[in-house]
């Protein structure tokens, strides 16, 4: 049986954990709690849309929503943690037109998308009452992820798989072998994969690799109204940097900002509520209404590439690595846990349609 460690406890590296072989490998997960993204997060699983350029991102993207019905079954997720909830883009009038035919267009290869109606102002305050009368796209393939909730179901399944779970950082040395250091003491390992995140930068620092990776601070601002019946609403991409949404018994989120400069501070800030409230006030019917219920910040670090894409892959015999997320983590992120596992689970994949070469990302200093 091979020893296998996976540094980092977040959407990938949890999700590769409980998709290996548990006859082929003894599993270690080390986690590097500070910063988690997905730990703080909740989102929309609805790329269909997006006018990115970057085909490979696309098909990355697309794959993961698809994958979601699989992951439903395989770990048992609730509707706490996941729901098809349906998505509602609110554009002007023309921006939604463009995206009704993208929509119909991407079904072909995408049926996931579902059903595809362009609303009427009084339909859309319908399916979403918090909203003002606006003409909106709705597609009913959409849905939400509890990050947070997410990682809870994942961990208690690890678990009960006698995988170890070790809540302690480690560092890579590379001697006459590959080293994982713990407490300055190696252990042995005959794999290791490395999912921790932004912190991949200084783990293989040491290896003489420099990683594009930078830090971007995220918050989402958490609404407890516990008087609204939004169980069954949809998610909001509201035109702008704020997206509603609603989970069960009244909880409604408004996020995430992207602060380029703030490092791994982890700190709530009133900047952060005046931004999001803002942007997300003109769509609502009564945004004090809202605004004036208690709420709680989530705070988490996501990890950026320069050109906004994920990467994963082989770095070195026996190293393998992912990161680079972005903001498209919780739809990208299972099933690069999935990908992974498979790949170490003896099976043939073909990562190079999802990707650019990894040597964009990785690059051996000189």
């Amino acid at each position: 049986m091979e020893k296998i460690a996976i540094v980092g406890g977040g959407i990938i590296g949890l999700t590769l954990a409980n998709y290996l072989d548990r006859k082929k490998f003894e599993i270690t997960l080390f986690d590097q709690p500070t910063g988690q993204a997905t730990g703080a997060s909740a989102g929309i699983i609805s790329p269909w849309l997006s006018k990115r350029r970057n085909k490979q991102w696309y098909a990355l993207a697309k794959d993961g929503a698809a994958f979601f019905p699989r992951l439903i079954q395989d770990f048992d997720l609730d509707t706490t943690i996941y729901q098809q909830s349906g998505t509602i883009l609110l554009r002007g009038e023309k921006q939604l037109e463009e995206l009704y035919s993208l929509a119909k267009t991407r079904r072909t290869e995408a049926p996931e998308i579902g059903d595809i109606r362009l609303l009427k102002a009084e339909e859309t305050a319908e399916r979403f009452p918090l909203l003002k009368p606006a003409p909106s796209l709705f597609v009913s393939g959409g849905g939400r992820l509890d990050g947070k909730a997410y990682l809870r179901r994942l961990r208690a399944l690890a678990e009960s798989k006698g995988i170890r779970l070790e809540n302690q950082r480690v560092r890579l040395q590379q001697s006459s072998s590959l080293e994982l250091l713990v407490d300055q003491q190696p252990l042995d390992f005959d794999r290791i994969v490395l999912t921790p995140g932004p912190h991949l930068k200084d783990l293989l620092a040491p290896l003489g690799i420099k990683a594009d990776i930078r830090p971007q601070k995220g918050q989402l601002l958490v609404f407890n109204t516990k008087e609204h019946q939004s169980a069954d609403w949809p998610v909001a991409m509201l035109d702008g940097e704020a997206d509603l949404i609603p989970f069960q018994q009244g909880k409604i989120l408004l996020g995430a900002t992207h602060e380029n400069d703030e490092g791994w501070d982890l700190a709530p800030t009133p900047e952060a509520f005046q931004q999001l409230t803002s942007s997300a006030a003109a769509f609502l019917a009564d945004p004090e209404g809202l605004f004036d219920q208690p709420y709680d910040y989530r705070v988490g670090t996501r990890a950026y590439t320069s050109d906004f894409a994920p990467f994963f892959g082989i770095v070195q015999d026996n190293l393998l690595a992912a990161s680079g997320l972005g903001s498209s983590g919780l739809t990208t992120g299972p099933y690069i846990g999935y990908l992974l596992a498979k790949y170490l689970n003896g099976k043939t994949v073909d990562w190079s349609i999802y990707q650019k070469p990894l040597g964009n990302y990785l690059k051996k200093e000189k």
